[in-house]
């Protein structure tokens, strides 16, 4: 197919396959994040998210998770 012809979805499309078959998934995936350049601190953020976690609610966490993966078995 003639990329000039092509939309610019067919061209992701054909971009992606082409990366994934060259590359492998695993390498299309680390290729494409190169291009992904993020935004604001995660230092930052992680504290915000992180800060106020100790072991109990950590774990907490981990059942509560364990427990909906369970119920939708």
């Amino acid at each position: 197919m003639n990329a000039q012809s092509m939309s610019l979805e067919q061209i992701r499309i054909a971009g992606m396959e082409a990366l994934a078959r060259e590359l492998g998934i695993v390498g299309m995936v680390r290729f494409l994040q190169q291009f992904e350049t993020g935004h604001g601190d995660y230092s930052k953020d992680r504290h915000k998210w992180l800060d106020d976690q100790n072991m109990d609610t950590v774990l907490k966490r981990i059942r509560q998770k364990r427990a909906i993966y369970k119920k939708k078995k």
